[in-house]
Formats: structure tokens, sequence, C-alpha cells
């Protein structure tokens, strides 16, 4: 499987901004592969978050382990002051 970030290259939200750069940031800091899908390329992709997310109003960044849901910022950077990222994105040990 694999770790998949959705991200917006274009944004006027500096929370939105700010929340892709921690989210690659922590990724990076462990050393997890993953690929970003930025959704402003195209509103299908956008729509495919949210569908996988099942919420649909769900605003990036939104990770995932192949089609599986993770989360949002808020759960991964939860996940990592608790040492767990592993855990949170499902990667098998």
């Amino acid at each position: 499987m694999v770790v998949k970030v959705y991200i917006t290259s274009v944004t006027g939200s500096r929370e939105i901004k700010s929340q892709q750069c921690e989210v690659m940031r922590i990724l990076d800091s462990k050393s997890i592969v993953y690929e970003t899908v930025d959704i402003s390329v195209d509103n299908k992709l956008r729509e495919e978050m949210r569908d996988k997310a099942g919420d649909p109003k769900a605003c990036p960044p939104q990770i995932f382990n192949g089609d599986e849901y993770c989360g949002g910022y808020e759960l991964l950077a939860a996940a990592a002051e608790e040492e767990i990222v592993d855990q949170f994105l499902k990667l098998k040990a």
C-alpha cells in the first residue's frame, strides 16, 4: 500500500498551507514514503478525496493508506505526539 496525502497547491488559507507542510514534515521525519495528490488540478480528485474520507466538506490535507482513510492533520499530529504514526497510517511493523 502507498500512503497518499491529498493536498492543494492553490489555496489562500494559511492554515491549510501550514497543515500540509506539517504533515509532510512528520512523514519525512519518520522516513515514510508517500505520494501527494494535488486536488487543485482536477475537481474529480477533490470529489475522490471527499468520497474516500466520507465527508462531503473534507479539506486537505487528508491522509490515506492506499484507499483506506487514515485521517486529517489533527489526527496525524496527535499520533506523532503519541509516537504511533505507523499505527495511525495502518503500516505493518
